[in-house]
């Protein structure tokens, strides 16, 4: 199989390129490495953006794979011939091929919350895609607007960076993991817990949690009625994976846990228990949506939420298959797994 790959964007890794420059993967390089290449020597337990957006370049080179970049797929149609490929409209001419593997990623589309008042909201408003650094926010108030991983990662770069004051507006309490535990990466841990009963794994989670994070009630963050496992076998949701230096700015009260925000006006921010707060800038950490509605949402595959109807690797129409859109620990390894299945179902046609 000769595969080609289209991109949107004119360089390779272009959605690792433009986040923070703090990041780093949630999961250790012995866990998210693509099939057939280590990273190399200096990566770090955790890699951080540049290595990885590194690693993926050395990938693609190494491995010849024909990149098509600056080429943007419109839309993915039935062909009119009688051999069944598909028809993809682009930025550049229209392409066939017997088979189409989307892959642009759950977290595709930055969202904003339905805020009302938003559109007159004077301070400096930001999704979290959008934000680099903390040296544009020295000395302000900044509330984040989301506990997920990015959240609280833009949340400690802010207050480790000079900000004057941060809050994290949270709607639901987090399940909060460590990224390491003792110089170990966690996320091994984590897929192998996947593997059990969520009531069991959760059993366990809690045992952890209590050992090396404590009660973080007083700090505005109450243990989850709903644990890490069960939560994400019912809505998918991943807990927010952290350092322990970012635990310890919520214990020093150098980032303020306050309520979900509910609406804006010119100045401020209502919560949800009545305060106002009047930020200097809010970054929406609120995540992302896949953003497929134009690509294919006329072909039937998306579920109510816009999210693939099969998942995995598997097809949801003949030809036509979704891989890295389970929000799973691990998502690098995982998607290998959905390549290699899906790789070897095309093979055998």
């Amino acid at each position: 199989m000769r595969p080609v790959v289209l991109e949107q964007s004119d360089a390779i890794g272009a959605a690792w390129r433009g986040r923070y420059d703090r990041l780093r993967l949630n999961t250790s390089r012995l866990t998210s490495r693509l099939p057939g290449a280590r990273y190399e020597r200096g990566a770090g337990l955790f890699p951080s953006r540049a290595a990885f957006v590194a690693y993926l370049e050395r990938y693609a080179e190494r491995h010849r794979i024909d990149v098509r970049l600056a080429t943007r797929v419109q839309r993915v149609d039935r062909d009119d011939g009688d051999d069944g490929a598909w028809r993809l409209r682009t930025s550049g001419a229209d392409m066939r091929a017997e088979h189409v593997i989307v892959a642009t990623g759950y977290a595709h589309e930055p969202y904003f919350p339905p805020w009302a008042g938003r559109d007159v909201f004077r301070p400096r408003l930001l999704h979290s895609a959008e934000y680099r650094n903390a040296e544009p926010f020295r000395d302000r108030d900044v509330l984040v607007a989301g506990a997920g991983c990015s959240g609280m990662e833009i949340a400690y770069d802010l207050a480790d960076g000079g900000a004057r004051r941060v809050w994290i507006a949270v709607r639901t309490p987090p399940n909060i993991v460590l990224r390491s535990l003792g110089g170990l990466p966690g996320d091994p841990i984590a897929v192998a817990l996947l593997r059990l009963p969520p009531a069991v794994a959760d059993a366990q989670d809690r045992i952890v949690r209590r050992l090396v994070l404590g009660d973080l009630s007083p700090y505005g963050l109450p243990r989850p009625d709903e644990g890490t496992f069960a939560r994400f076998q019912r809505l998918g949701v991943a807990p927010t994976i952290v350092d322990r230096a970012v635990v310890e700015a919520i214990k020093d009260r150098r980032i303020e846990i306050v309520p979900e925000v509910r609406t804006l006006d010119a100045t401020g921010a209502e919560l949800a228990d009545g305060e106002r707060i009047e930020p200097g800038a809010l970054v929406a950490a609120t995540g992302y949506t896949c953003g497929l509605e134009p690509l294919v949402g006329h072909l039937g595959v998306l579920d109510e939420r816009g999210v693939p109807r099969t998942v995995g690797g598997g097809e949801a129409a003949p030809g036509l298959r979704f891989i890295g859109y389970v929000p799973v620990p691990g998502q690098i390894h995982h998607v290998t797994v959905e390549a290699k299945r899906a790789a070897r179902a095309i093979a055998r046609l």
